[in-house]
Order: C-alpha cells, then structure tokens, then sequence
C-alpha cells in the first residue's frame, strides 16, 4: 500500500526494521554531519584567517572573514554569554528528547539541522578561552560586505540552524507531527 505522503509510512520496511530507526538515523547523520563541518571549518577559518584581511568572493557578494560574537545573533546579548548557553542546553536536551518520537523524515532533517548547529555553537562557548560557557563563537562568513554591516556574519552552524527551523516551520504548517501522522487525517 503506498501512501501520499512519504512522512506517514508507519508499517515495517520490507527489511524488517521499524521506520521509527531510519529516521532517528537520518536524524543523526545530519546532526553529525552539521556539526563535523561546522568544528571544521571554524577550525581551517581560525588557523587561516587570524590578523589577515578579509577574503573576497563571488564579487563581493560573499567575505570570509574571523570574527568572535559572544552574543547570539545579531550580536543581540553579548553580556548574557552564560544565559546563551544554558539556553542552548535546554534546546539541545529538547530536540534529543523529541527524537525519540521521530517517525518523520522532514521532522528529522529539521530536527538535526538545529541540534549539530546548536552543538557546534555550543562548543564554542563551553572551549574556546575564557570557556566555562563563556566563550565567543566563530562566526566567519558575511554577505555583501566584509564587516557585516549589510547582514550579520554567520557562521555553518549558524545556517543549520536557520534552514532548521525553517524546515521545522513548513512541516508544522502542513501539519505533520513528529510521529509522521497528518494533523486531522483519519478524523471525520
């Protein structure tokens, strides 16, 4: 029997494993692979763009370039370091609570996109000096101008967690729940 929405299925897949762990997969693989990249590239941005100019891209559409926010986004915050971070914690314990209810391939992409870009700012602060939590995070690429005064500068997990949420927003919207079931389906 086919379904037309793919997140419904609820059934066995024809190798005996549950649709529950395929999407608890999917849902590590991209938390893992968000954050993998982001600790990598923050890694390569600090070791490269340290005391040196910014690089231009793309025709200045697009700058690399280190900077240090202590803040959240838009610098909004920047005393509250250790408020950030609990915060970040919290969402963190959250989404992994969450995952154990996935059955929804759109809610598990959503879902590890926030939590690897979550875990990867959430390193910055807990290791990077003065650490404790209190640590700026990495951010390095700015649009339009290279001091980030046409848009903030950002960084991959940054990102993440942007196309996150906005996933996370869509998928509301059309009304499917974590267990992969149609909000009002089945009700007459």
């Amino acid at each position: 029997m086919t379904s037309a929405d793919p997140d419904a299925a609820s059934k066995p897949m024809d190798d005996g494993s549950p649709p529950r762990s395929r999407k608890v997969l999917l849902f590590a693989v991209v938390a893992v692979l968000v954050y993998v990249l982001d600790v990598v590239s923050k890694s390569i941005v600090v070791a490269r763009l340290e005391h040196e100019t910014p690089v231009r891209l793309l025709g200045g559409a697009v700058y690399l370039v280190l900077t240090r926010n202590s803040g959240a986004a838009f610098s909004v915050g920047t005393g509250a370091t250790v408020v950030l971070t609990v915060v970040a914690i919290v969402v963190v314990v959250v989404i992994l609570r969450a995952a154990r209810r996935l059955y929804s391939a759109s809610w598990a992409v959503a879902l590890g996109l926030v939590l690897g870009g979550a875990v990867g700012n959430l390193t910055d602060r807990v290791l990077r000096s003065p650490g404790g939590g209190r640590g700026p995070v990495v951010d390095w690429i700015s649009l339009f101008a290279k001091d980030g005064h046409v848009w903030p500068i950002f960084n991959l997990a940054d990102s993440a967690i942007v196309c996150g949420a906005i996933l996370a927003a869509i998928t509301a919207l059309r009304g499917i729940d974590l267990d992969g079931r149609k909000r009002g389906a089945g009700t007459s």
